[in-house]
């Protein structure tokens, strides 16, 4: 349960990955960076357990994960996804064709696009390989296996003109016509009043507004040119949720609970941030 200490600040986390830096540039450099306490330095699958446990009251999850934590809302509009090629959420091969795959590697920071990966095999390939948990390395991950499912920034550092790289935004949409979500702002119910002291919604806009400046921070230490982090930050990632991709929530939602991922599918709710 979270315990209110007075006028605490609100405690928020998010993964330090580039895709989500637009999102949380405010708390960090921006006009917003006196109104938070961050915790960063954290891979998606435990800012979720950080939610759930109550140690935070607001986090950047895997959007399965509101299907599986109890007593959390969604934060409307803004999110981590892609209208069709994401490039930071992919499965590594040496085979040129996904129906020879017989084993694959799952990178488990990431539990949306682990269960995205079986539905894509399960619904949409009609088989299913065998899988096997593994820490995110590539070429570990392919010693036992014939795909590694890879997320983050190390997705966009493997060599194309090696493996045979397939995009999991872009298998989505091919199958479904939709965008997908990844991530999403969650909020606890008993932290409402701490949400609405902060403004993720104007917190994404300046960061995105920001973007030369993310790049610069950025190339380094992801070893990309600033442009292409530009063009990935523009191109590839979208920062809100549109009718289309909505729908692309909903579905997955329901195609988890088809596939016994999900125990249960709840409707979305979300936070009133007025």
């Amino acid at each position: 349960m979270n315990k209110d200490t007075g006028n605490r600040l609100p405690r928020v986390a998010a993964s330090s990955y580039l895709n989500t830096a637009p999102l949380i540039w405010s708390f960090i450099h921006g006009s917003q960076r006196a109104a938070v306490e961050l915790f960063t330095d954290t891979a998606p699958a435990r800012c979720a357990k950080m939610l759930a446990n109550g140690e935070v009251d607001v986090a950047l999850v895997p959007v399965i994960e509101y299907q599986r934590v109890s007593d959390i809302l969604i934060v409307p509009d803004v999110c981590v996804g892609s209208r069709s090629a994401v490039r930071s959420v992919v499965l590594a091969t040496k085979l040129n064709n996904l129906k020879k795959v017989k084993r694959v590697a799952l990178d488990n920071s990431s539990r949306t696009s682990v269960a995205l990966v079986k539905i894509i095999f399960r619904e949409f390939l009609w088989f299913e390989p065998e899988w096997q948990t593994s820490r995110p390395d590539l070429k570990s991950m392919l010693q036992h296996s014939d795909a590694a499912l890879i997320i983050g920034d190390p997705a966009m550092r493997i060599p194309r003109d090696q493996f045979r790289v397939f995009d999991l935004a872009t298998l989505w949409h091919e199958f479904t016509g939709l965008g997908f979500v990844f991530a999403m702002w969650m909020a606890r119910k008993d932290s409402i009043e701490k949400i609405r002291l902060i403004d993720l919604a104007a917190a994404r806009m300046e960061g995105v507004s920001h973007l030369d400046e993310i790049a610069a921070r950025y190339a380094n230490e992801i070893g990309l040119p600033e442009n292409e982090i530009i063009k990935y930050l523009t191109e590839n990632v979208v920062f809100r949720v549109d009718e289309q991709m909505r729908h692309g929530l909903e579905l997955y939602f329901e195609l988890a609970k088809e596939h016994k991922l999900i125990q249960r599918e709840r409707s979305l709710e979300f936070v009133n941030c007025r």
